[in-house]
């Protein structure tokens, strides 16, 4: 009987992390800056994952398929042509403002991203003036998100001090999702409170998609049997991520991320391979603090995608904080329990040490993949 339950574990496990890529935080996040010039026009900046593009164009490749992809700027222009089609300066009858790309390249200030900058010119379009980005969202997937920024970088040093404060709207950055409404340009942007939900949700997504971290977490709580050791675990690793979340957000402190990432697969073998030399879970906090340091720069990455309006510092480091606890306390309320029940139901209240082992196993066997492909000695395979 208690073969069982460990084989459907295992399996689960396995066809779980199997379907995800060992860069855990490239998020479907893009966004734009919309930059009002002289006689109605405007400058529009899109930012993308250079990953993210070139799975768009993939999913599109029967567009592709006569073009001689070696020609200097031809995908330069592919790629400003796709976003182009996909986003619009309108009216509210949804008359369109006629657009031309600029330029198309990587961006001087992460080279992981690509920008493409758009002029539109809405002189002749009467009424208000709307931005619509859906289609491009939509080509994103499911999963997309938009990040809209209204003015120049350093707009916000010319709010007031309520504005500063959120206590009054301001004229900023609003995180929008497929199905959400067009943004009206005369109308301000959210406020920093009025963004919290929507960093507080992508706390939670973070976590949830962030399949290193919860490897991590699964494994030092394998020969958990009591609850107070998971709380002190839980506990340790928040308050140091906590730390090295805000300094990297703050931009305080500031690591390489490849580095970061090599380091949380590090920790990933290492509290997998614990398992097998020790079944003491109440000082397994120690180890949680410790490495929780490291992780809070990967939390990091995921925030920073987002991008943090000044003004909204703390209301969005504190409701993407609380996302990604709310998160790991899910995981491990769906973890446990089933623990518990094995425990009962196969194995007479003992922890079956092969059913931990195999899962300690299958653990270690993804931070050492994870590690090497970020350590670049092979590429990813699923």
């Amino acid at each position: 009987m208690a073969q069982i339950p460990k084989f459907i574990l295992v399996y689960c496990f396995i066809l779980f992390v199997l379907s995800f890529p060992a860069q855990a935080h490239t998020a479907n996040i893009s966004s734009s800056r919309i930059i009002t010039e002289p006689g109605g026009a405007y400058r529009v900046e899109i930012g993308f994952l250079g990953t993210d593009i070139e799975r768009m164009l993939a999913e599109n490749k029967s567009t592709l398929a006569d073009l001689d992809l070696t020609e200097p700027g031809l995908i330069e222009a592919m790629v400003g042509k796709f976003i182009q089609s996909r986003i619009a300066l309108q009216n509210e009858e949804g008359k369109i403002c006629p657009s031309s790309v600029l330029s198309v390249g990587e961006d001087p200030t992460n080279p992981n991203d690509t920008k493409a900058i758009f002029r539109m010119d809405c002189s002749a379009v009467p009424g208000k003036v709307y931005y619509d980005p859906y289609k491009l969202i939509n080509a994103q997937g499911p999963r997309a998100k938009h990040l809209v920024s209204i003015g120049e970088k350093g707009d916000d040093s010319k709010l007031s001090e309520k504005q500063h404060q959120g206590s009054e709207p301001a004229p900023g950055q609003v995180m929008i999702y497929p199905g959400d409404k067009l943004i009206d340009l005369s109308e301000p942007l959210l406020s920093p409170w009025e963004m919290a939900p929507k960093f507080f949700s992508a706390g939670i997504e973070h976590i949830i998609t962030g399949y290193d971290h919860l490897c991590f977490l699964i494994a030092v709580i394998l020969w958990a049997s009591r609850i107070w050791p998971v709380v002190k675990i839980v506990t340790a690793f928040t308050l140091s991520h906590s730390v090295t979340l805000t300094l990297a957000a703050l931009e305080l402190v500031n690591l390489p991320s490849k580095w970061v990432e090599i380091a949380v697969a590090i920790s990933i073998i290492y509290v997998a391979l614990e398992n097998f030399y020790t079944r003491k879970v109440d000082a397994r906090w120690k180890d949680t603090f410790a490495f929780g340091f490291i992780h809070g720069f990967g939390f990091a990455s995921g925030l920073i995608e987002l991008g943090i309006p000044q003004r909204a510092v703390v209301p969005a480091l504190a409701s993407f904080n609380i996302g990604v606890e709310v998160g790991q306390i899910g995981v491990i309320l769906l973890i446990l329990p089933l623990l518990f029940l094995i425990d009962k139901y196969a194995t007479n209240g003992e922890r079956n040490k092969k059913l931990v082992y195999s899962i300690s196993r299958v653990i270690a066997c993804f931070g050492i993949y994870w590690m090497l492909v970020r350590l670049e000695f092979i590429s990813e395979i699923f």
